[in-house]
This record gives structure tokens, sequence and C-alpha cells, in this order.
């Protein structure tokens, strides 16, 4: 499969995996966290599909497309580690989150993401859904959408 393939199935899986959970949740109070803004692609979607969320961000840097920049008190700038401490410290029970850290290079990103684990599970109300392009350790994993491959994206219930 050529990069650019991948790259669509990825993209694809991911804006049918959180569609799908935005109806799973939709008797489930609570926020969304978006992990990972980047250019503001997957913020801008949860926006359009859970329009009566709040919706927390976290990323190193605010480098998103202009209409795609967060509210100033829902975006946590910074390393994963604080800000995780910091969305629980301000009370947030999530709902719905989305994981999308990473570097490119797999080994470290699953790395990674099993260590952020029990930072992301503190945040994280009972039930809650977790949509992730990488592992996670602790959560219960369950099947997502029939339409998405289970190597391509993953689900968590929290």
């Amino acid at each position: 499969m050529s990069r650019l393939d991948s790259m669509l199935r990825r993209l694809t899986a991911q804006r049918d995996g959180l569609s799908w959970a935005a109806q799973q949740i939709a008797d489930t109070p609570g926020d969304v966290l978006d992990m990972g803004l980047g250019n503001g692609r997957t913020y801008d979607h949860l926006r359009e599909i859970l329009p009566d969320r709040r919706i927390w961000v976290m990323d190193r840097v605010l480098q998103c497309h202009p209409s795609c920049i967060p509210p100033a008190e829902d975006f946590l700038q910074g390393e994963a580690e604080p800000m995780l401490s910091e969305l629980v410290k301000r009370g947030a029970r999530i709902a719905l989150a989305h994981y999308d850290f990473g570097s490119g290079i797999k080994a470290d990103d699953v790395k990674e993401s099993a260590r952020l684990s029990p930072m992301i599970a503190a945040a994280m109300q009972p039930g809650a859904l977790i949509i992730s392009g990488q592992p996670l350790v602790g959560f219960q994993q369950i099947a997502g959408p029939e339409t998405i491959a289970p190597d391509r994206y993953l689900f968590y219930r929290a």
C-alpha cells in the first residue's frame, strides 16, 4: 500500500470512528478531549459533530489553521503529562477522547501512548470512549465500526 493510500485509509477511519463514537456517547454527559491539535482538522470535525460539547484540546504548540483555533480557555499548550494533570485539576470529566500524539516512529509512539495511558485514564469518566491511532494500556478494547479495519484505528472504553 502506498503512503498516500495509507494516509487516506487512516483519515477515513479517523472520521468514521469519531462520528461513530459521537453517536455512542449521545446520552453520556461529559466533555471531549482532542490530544494532538496539529492542523486542526480533527478538532474542526469534532466541533461539527458535537456542537454542544466542550472540546478540550492539547498540543505542544498552537500551529493549526486559523479557522481551527480553539478558545483559549479550552486549549492546553505544553507537554502531555502536565497538560493531562491540568485537565484533571480543572475538573474536566471526559466522555470521549481522541488520542493523536505521535512522531511517526512507531516504537517511540507505542512507548509514549503506554506511558500516558494512566494519565489519560485519570481524566476519563467511567464508560467513556477513547479513539486512538496508537495502542493504549489499562482500557477495555472494544470493536468500533465494521467499516474500519481492526488494525487501522483502536477503540477503547474507560
